[in-house]
């Protein structure tokens, strides 16, 4: 095992076996797959290729390991947490160099993450001490009833490539701090990021077996994620990703009915009313689109524009998306848009594009693939877009804006609130009632009132609709890893 220090570079981190029961293990089938800098291309290493039984032991550890480690204390886990907090301040910059060379996003993008990520090991780290019960009161003099909490067992997860570091944290160090065991499972795009968490996780003395990560390629991704949701060992499953893979998860889950937390797609209105400051709403747009090249689920997906101030605010969002956005290797200083994760994401997005333009709107910025490499797509503005297209029914996740004119308040709560979707949402307006309105009318887990950066360790994240079950973050997010248990005392004589 490496020794800590602040010294450490991203080749340090990058670890060619999966880890399972504190050891860095193969594929039993020997097989491998490589994972690639989406910036250049070039292959930074390769991971095992793990198959069903791969994931079948791994679970069984992790039961083995739940059998101790849920009767350690909420006082333990929490020293545990936060000495892997502080080790991932320590290798702030270590780790954010994984990140950029993984998932292409810039280094300050990836430093940020890493500071998000560590964030929810401190926060959970306090969490653990405050899974309170209830004792309730009597309705009959000789017995008592108190209400318990106690961790749910082994918990199997599925993290993304957006946030291969904060979607770890935010999963499993809620887990842990209940006292659970996790068998987890990072996105094929961005396995290093994970891998490395588990090497910090040993140091800062978590037990062997509490923590396991097991890899595989695409191909074996649905088995691995149907093992995950039918193993009767498993007894809850967090997933992040899309709905449609939700949606078979969460049918996989139902042959043991199992609990399931689930935080999938999102289609996020930004509404811009008449009384907003222009200036700041295109501040707002241009941190909530194009941040992480507009790769993240509660990106805003659907500019709505009343049409007083609509001609002002595509204007100035396509004059600012060409005079602040610069798409480079996320290593380069000057760079704020790195790559999509693939080149098919580039297909697909320029295919929305096209679509709408094909169908009326204009580009007022961008609008082509980017001449950096095959996942480059330049930051694009969309105006005279119709809520029938598709760049607006379907989640982009790319650099897009797709901006709709609307007229009135009601209309555009109507159109925010007839997608599926239930994620997050955004509203600019100087009215307080309005702001009022339309915050308690919008059909969205999150919501951002003249603000566009929502997410915080502490706030609640959970999508309503087709966007998820559950929550993550917050005061609420270890709730999803604890059962509630009533105990009832009898025999208890009265006092004479």
């Amino acid at each position: 095992m490496a020794s800590s220090s602040s010294a450490r570079t991203a080749s340090s981190f990058m670890f060619d076996k999966a880890y399972v029961d504190g050891k860095w293990v193969s594929a039993k089938s020997g097989k491998t797959f490589d994972v690639l800098n989406p910036a250049t291309g070039e292959v930074l290493g390769n991971v095992p290729d793990m198959n069903q039984s791969d994931v079948t032991e791994a679970i069984d550890v992790a039961n083995n390991a739940f059998q101790k480690w849920r009767f350690t204390s909420p006082k333990e886990r929490s020293v545990i947490l936060k000495k892997w907090y502080n080790l991932m301040i320590e290798n702030k910059k270590a780790l954010a160099a994984l990140i950029t060379q993984e998932n292409g996003k810039p280094t300050a993008d990836a430093e940020g993450e890493v500071m998000y990520s560590s964030g929810f090991l401190e926060w959970f780290a306090e969490e653990a001490k405050r899974t309170y019960g209830d004792v309730l009161p009597n309705y009959v003099p000789n017995k008592r009833i108190m209400v318990i909490r106690q961790p749910i067992g082994v918990t199997g997860m599925i993290t993304p490539w957006n946030f291969p570091s904060a979607m770890l944290t935010r999963k499993a160090g809620a887990a842990i701090a209940a006292g659970c065991t996790v068998v987890l499972k990072p996105s094929e795009e961005t396995p290093f990021s994970a891998l490395a968490l588990c090497q910090l996780a040993e140091e800062a003395g978590l037990p062997a077996g509490v923590l396991n990560v097991v890899t595989g390629s695409r191909d074996n991704a649905a088995a691995l994620g149907k093992e995950l949701c039918e193993s009767p060992i498993v007894s809850k499953i967090s997933f992040t990703g899309s709905t449609a893979v939700g949606k078979i998860l969460l049918s996989q889950c139902a042959s043991t009915v199992k609990k399931a937390s689930l935080e999938l797609g999102g289609n996020a209105p930004f509404i811009v009313f008449n009384s907003a400051d222009v200036k700041t709403a295109v501040a707002g747009a241009i941190a909530c689109r194009f941040r992480c090249s507009g790769q993240t689920c509660i990106c805003a997906n659907r500019f709505l524009v009343q049409e007083g101030i609509y001609d002002e605010f595509v204007q100035a969002l396509g004059q600012a998306v060409n005079a602040q956005l610069k798409m480079g290797d996320g290593f380069e200083s000057s760079t704020t848009q790195g790559p999509l994760i693939n080149a098919k994401a580039v297909v697909k997005v320029d295919g929305l594009v096209k679509d709408a333009v094909g169908s009326g709107a204009n580009v007022l910025a961008g609008g082509e693939k980017g001449s950096l490499g095959a996942c480059f797509y330049q930051p694009t503005v969309l105006s005279n877009v119709t809520t029938d297209m598709r760049v607006a029914q379907e989640e982009i996740f790319g650099p897009v804006a797709a901006c709709i004119k609307f007229k009135t308040e009601q209309e555009a709560v109507a159109i925010a609130n007839s997608v599926r979707y239930g994620l997050a949402s955004y509203f600019y307006t100087s009215d307080m009632a309005q702001a009022f309105r339309v915050s308690e009318a919008l059909e969205f887990g999150i919501v951002g009132v003249n603000e566009a950066l929502t997410s915080a360790v502490e706030a609640t994240f959970c999508g309503w609709k087709e966007s998820g079950i559950g929550s993550e973050g917050g005061k609420y997010g270890i709730d999803e890893y604890l059962e509630m248990k009533s105990i009832c005392y009898g025999g208890i004589q009265p006092q004479l």
